[in-house]
């Protein structure tokens, strides 16, 4: 759940459904809730990952024709990016 989608009923259809939110509420909100800072911090690590593989985009697209492929694509694109990293 990202602050965009905070509102009353979205947080309620949200813990009716077994969430928690992680994401801090807005300054501005009355009610505020208890939010988890560290799961928080993971969440942001979260999303680079998937943006760095959509930076591979077009090579995942290019080859996802064959099932190993496609599912091996991910692997690939890590290793690529932890080897990029310790260079």
């Amino acid at each position: 759940m990202d602050r965009a989608y905070e509102g009353d009923k979205t947080l309620g259809l949200a813990e009716a459904l077994g969430m928690t939110p992680i994401v801090p509420p807005k300054a501005n909100r009355k009610a505020k809730w208890n939010h988890d800072k560290d799961l928080y911090k993971l969440r942001n690590e979260v999303e680079r990952l998937f943006r760095q593989l959509k930076g591979c985009r077009r090579i995942h697209t290019r080859f996802k024709k064959l099932d190993a492929m496609f599912r091996g694509f991910p692997s690939f694109a890590l290793v690529v990016e932890m080897l990029y990293d310790l260079a």
